[in-house]
């Protein structure tokens, strides 16, 4: 028989958790799916929480927090719901929720923790950092008057130390390549805005391309504003990456759905035990209605991302291509608690028009069903299409007549496998183990002043050479990480090496925009893409 004292930290937790909601106002939040809930507690404060609580603060032979107790049980409880619901402490609010609102406030940097030394990629243009001087490459020392530095320094720490409410000062201390000693800077901080559009550019003069990082308060104001630059630029055809987006706020969603539906079709809907039915349907103000598009999905894309695909999916429009996507049908929703902590709690599911929901199987097992993605490669599904089954009780038909399949994520209309080239071994692995792009990053900060005389992407593109002493250089770096191979199978790489040292190269010059027109020439699903709507 099981030891009866097992269960006591999940009645503990149970009671703590009820106790949490019992005299404390919960404030109402912008929720992920874009809706208010409020919360009223209940009056009575005869329970046994409170008691428990008060015995165990008043009486236990330790002194204990009584805040972290709550915090640990409430952790533990909304764990044990589903694999999305998540209890958010206040010191982790602000970095789970400032990726959403499409802004924060701080110095305005991108960086890197480069061999125990915080080094700036690039500053944000027209932040705080830029307006004083700072640039990229430099490496930040002091802040303040605190070392940060060293093999313990760790990007929590970095971010908590730059971070903070506008117009708050912070004196930095940089050491900058060519000049002795340390610059000292002073920086005020500001509402620094974060970018959901990686990249907006024309492919050819008809096809244009969007890569979206998440589905924030802000994205669709930036895809709109994307789409009409594009649109401006001769774009007939559009390709929408959302390979690795992992999703967010539902109504961002919906919007960017919108643009490429006719007027009342159905986009999605929810439904939960306690709330109603809600039926997205679409408008007449679409921007794209007219124009062909092709949706890039894979195993990272997640949540919004398998809306917009199921949407446009289902309602025949565009086509679908990549691998099968991460299968998160589930809808959360935000309270605040007094003390700024948070609960996001699944709430409802979603489906697609047909009505099919894309959440895949959860057996309890967290962390089986989050790495679920990479069990994928161990059977084979990433390499061969016919690895994937689905029930027949899973099957769909849209009006169009095409089928489609629920019961985990949105099966792309043409499927584009992972190459099992065995020539391609010694490339994988220097990109797996990063010796490609740590070469790359090195060569950037160490030429920096040269590479800055390219004043456009396009003639870094043209003019930038990967030579046989740098591809030398690459295989001797490859050697001392223990990545080896045969002379064909770098006779293979060349090539492909060639072209992704260039683009990383690029995007340590022009961020993300410079990363992508050069990164496609490697790219399959994307080169597959471009073949379908050409």
């Amino acid at each position: 028989m099981r030891n009866r004292n097992a269960y006591l930290p999940l009645i503990f937790a149970i009671l703590l958790l009820a106790g949490i909601f019992i005299g404390k106002k919960m404030t109402e939040t912008k929720t992920l799916e874009n809706t208010i809930f409020s919360f009223s507690p209940s009056k009575n404060t005869d329970n046994k929480i409170s008691a428990v609580l008060d015995y165990i603060d008043q009486s236990y032979v330790d002194k204990v927090n009584i805040n972290e107790l709550e915090d640990k049980a409430i952790t533990n409880i909304i764990d044990d719901l589903d694999p999305h619901s998540q209890y958010i402490t206040k010191e982790e609010f602000d970095k789970m929720n400032d990726p959403l609102l499409g802004n924060f406030e701080g110095i305005g940097v991108t960086f890197r923790l480069e061999k125990d030394s915080i080094t700036i990629i690039n500053p944000v243009k027209g932040g705080p950092s830029e307006k004083v001087g700072i640039m990229a490459g430099d490496r930040i020392v002091y802040v303040d008057d605190s070392l940060m530095a060293g093999p313990s320094i760790q990007n929590r720490d970095v971010m908590r130390a730059l971070k903070g409410p506008k117009g708050t000062h912070v004196r930095v201390k940089i050491a900058r390549r060519g000049v002795l000693g340390l610059l000292d800077f002073e920086i005020v901080r500001d509402v620094i805005p974060t970018s959901s559009v990686d990249a907006s550019y024309m492919i050819d003069d008809q096809i244009g391309f969007i890569k979206l990082n998440k589905f924030a308060a802000t994205t669709y104001t930036e895809f709109e504003q994307a789409i009409r630059k594009l649109k401006k630029e001769g774009m007939q055809k559009l390709i929408l990456d959302l390979r690795g987006n992992t999703g967010g706020y539902l109504h961002a969603a919906t919007d960017i759905s919108d643009e490429f539906l006719e007027d009342g079709k159905l986009i999605v809907y929810t439904e939960g035990k306690s709330r109603r039915p809600m039926y997205i349907f679409s408008t007449n103000k679409g921007l794209l209605k007219t124009n062909d598009v092709a949706i890039l999905i894979d195993e990272g894309s997640a949540s919004a991302s398998e809306i917009v695909a199921g949407a446009l999916q289902d309602n025949d429009r565009g086509v679908i291509i990549g691998r099968r996507s991460f299968g998160k049908g589930l809808v959360q929703e935000q309270i605040v608690l007094s003390d700024s902590s948070s609960v996001r709690l699944t709430v409802a599911r979603y489906h697609t028009p047909t009505g099919r929901s894309i959440q895949k199987p959860y057996d309890g097992d967290k962390e089986k069903y989050l790495y679920e993605t990479f069990d994928r490669y161990l059977t084979g599904e990433v390499f061969h299409q016919d690895s994937i089954h689905f029930a027949d009780s899973l099957r769909y038909t849209t009006p169009g007549g095409k089928i489609v399949y629920g019961g985990g994520g949105i099966m792309p209309d043409i499927y584009v496998s992972l190459n099992e080239d065995t020539l391609q071994y010694y490339y994988n692995k220097l990109v797996n183990t990063g010796v490609l792009f740590q070469y790359a990053f090195d060569y950037s900060d160490a030429n920096r002043q040269e590479l800055m005389q390219y004043k456009t992407i396009d003639a870094f593109k043209k003019e930038f050479r990967f030579t046989d002493a740098m591809f030398n250089k690459l295989v001797q770096l490859g050697e001392e990480k223990k990545v080896t191979g045969t002379a064909e199978q770098k006779k293979a790489a060349r090539n492909k090496a060639a072209t992704l040292f260039k683009a990383y190269v690029a995007r340590n010059i022009f961020d993300d925009e410079g990363f992508y027109p050069i990164y496609q020439e490697i790219d399959p699903i994307l080169q597959r893409a471009i073949e379908e709507l050409r």
